[in-house]
């Protein structure tokens, strides 16, 4: 089985990496990675493949 996310990362505080990190702790785990950018602001988004 396998599960999209995006992460963005913004700052601190607009962020959704614990939603990545509470995945990873109920034991999927990162099949690919891949950056992604809009170009037109400064967050950081990456899409992320995970498998169980």
């Amino acid at each position: 089985m396998q599960k999209a996310i995006v992460v963005y990362y913004l700052t601190d505080k607009k962020n959704n990496v614990d939603e990545l990190n509470a995945l990873l702790m109920e034991g999927w785990k990162v099949a690919s990675q891949r950056p992604m950018s809009s170009g037109a602001v400064a967050t950081s988004h990456s899409l992320v493949i995970l498998e169980k």
